[in-house]
């Protein structure tokens, strides 16, 4: 896609992330964020683009799939527990990274976000997390994106492998020591 073309893409969300820009930002807590959904741009494409952040600014390794996501697997995740808005892109709003949820099961995670009204991340907006954001994703704080999900107990995670971010999966009934669950309060377009 060209700069123009996405520049008109976005262009609908401006006036909307301007109201949101007065709001203070930490690793922990991002008052929004643009998400190019897969419609634009598939995961295996956006993934390899996330970088951590280091003290130095930017890592130089690229992110990375999992090898144990086979071929053609990111396609079969589609979001659950979540309603996304039927755009290209959208803003998600109130994002937290969840790492009250380290050391918790993700499926009992899920059930206390939605209690509170939150919705758990989909792939598509932990990448567009990581992308913007790249300081959320830090050792020991890193985050699980329930609200993708393939019909099976696999739970997509994003976390630090080899000085770079991975996106991986988990099983549904394990507690990770170091994974939360990221949730957001809601989405725009």
């Amino acid at each position: 896609m060209s700069e123009p073309a996405l520049r008109e893409l976005l262009e609908p969300l401006h006036r909307q992330a301007e109201a949101l820009d007065d709001q203070s930002a930490s690793a922990s807590h991002v008052p929004y964020v643009v998400v190019v959904t897969r419609d634009v741009v598939p995961p295996e494409e956006t993934v390899p683009l996330l970088r951590l952040h280091t003290s130095k600014g930017l890592g130089d390794r690229p992110g990375v799939i999992d090898r144990n996501h086979a071929e053609g697997d990111l396609a079969g995740y589609h979001p659950i527990e979540v309603s996304t808005p039927p755009a290209k892109v959208y803003l998600l709003v109130d994002v937290e990274r969840g790492e009250e949820f380290c050391n918790v099961r993700p499926e009992e995670a899920t059930a206390v976000v939605l209690d509170r009204g939150r919705s758990p991340l989909t792939i598509d907006e932990g990448v567009a997390l990581v992308t913007q954001w790249p300081e959320v994703l830090e050792k020991n704080k890193c985050f699980m994106v329930a609200g993708s999900r393939r019909g099976d107990r696999r739970v997509p995670a994003l976390w630090i492998s080899e000085r770079a971010p991975k996106l991986g999966w988990c099983w549904d009934g394990n507690p990770h020591t170091w994974l939360g669950l990221a949730s957001a309060g809601s989405r725009l377009v």
